[in-house]
């Protein structure tokens, strides 16, 4: 056999040698290694509602507009609340006028001799007072509850982050508790990754986490937790509280996907985060690089 020949051979063999443990590898990293492109960016939103009732004055926002944590959203017109404080700060003054006389009422039979006043007039006296002080505490918590209306009746921003579905205008009638608009707060923003059941084992909270977002931005970060609950779809609860238990079972099962949250280490700069996006997820063990040295991650990624 010529040197030629062998030499051919030998390349030969080497690339199949090399193209079965590559097909082996990727094969194993595809049905072993947790990983999925079932990822979905989330974030902490909050819906913004009044905490009073009223005509809106002014929507001093617009949709998608970034706002700090403090600012002023919306104002519902003060009107009737600024008249419910003054209403509130008489009743209060005509409570203390009315304290201050029973006092001086019940301090005076307090001094007299048993032969001027009864002793049941110096206590009644002294109850009234007591009466009286009630009332004016309570006069005092209603025109505290009265300037607290006055103070919700303008919507600040309890985080910073982007305005988004603003759904009220100027003019519009706003509802107590009613949803107006959504904040997604900036800061909060995280990754759901639903892995397969049977890669969970592979899967420990602290393990590093690298995501692609679909327009191609790569993010890391780690495995915070783990779901530890699914909704059972083949057996819900029956109206009388026990398992409602499907009569027919399918053998050929599939496995299901159980929620991971990767927290974000670091979101680079210019990178743009919806809730709602979706990303692949690779994991693997915190401080150490994947087996596979990159090649199958980018692979991965590349489908």
């Amino acid at each position: 056999m010529s040197l030629k020949r062998i030499i051919s051979v030998g390349a030969t063999l080497l690339i199949l040698t090399v193209a079965v443990v590559l097909v082996r590898t990727l094969w194993l990293h595809y049905m072993d290694s947790p990983w999925t492109r079932d990822g979905r960016v989330r974030a902490d939103v909050i819906n913004i509602a009044p905490d009073v009732a009223g005509l809106v004055a002014d929507v001093l926002v617009r949709d998608n507009q970034k706002v700090k944590a403090g600012d002023l959203l919306l104002r519902i017109d003060p009107a009737h609340y600024q008249v419910a404080v003054k209403q509130a700060e008489a009743l209060v003054a005509a409570r203390k006028a009315a304290l201050d006389m029973r006092k001086v009422n019940a301090d005076r039979r307090a001094d007299m001799d048993d032969l001027v006043v009864s002793r049941e007039s110096r206590e009644d006296a002294g109850h009234l007072a007591a009466s009286a002080l009630a009332e004016y505490q309570e006069a005092v918590a209603a025109l505290d509850a009265a300037k607290l209306n006055l103070a919700r009746s303008e919507v600040r921003a309890p985080v910073s982050g982007h305005i988004t579905n603003l759904n009220v205008y100027k003019g519009d009638y706003a509802a107590r508790g009613e949803a107006s608009m959504a904040l997604v707060d900036d800061s909060s923003f995280y990754v759901n990754g639903y892995f397969e059941e049977t890669r969970l084992p592979h899967i420990k909270v602290g393990d590093r986490a690298e995501l692609r977002l679909m327009s191609g931005e790569h993010l890391s970060g780690h495995v915070d937790s783990i779901a530890r609950g699914i909704y059972d779809r083949d057996n819900p609860q029956s109206r009388e509280l026990i398992a409602d238990v499907n009569p027919t079972f399918n053998w050929v099962r599939l496995a299901q996907r159980v929620p991971v949250r990767i927290h974000l280490d670091e979101v680079p700069q210019g990178v743009l985060l919806a809730a709602g996006m979706t990303c692949t997820v690779v994991i693997g063990e915190e401080g150490r690089e994947p087996e596979t040295s990159g090649l199958l991650n980018r692979l991965l990624f590349a489908h």
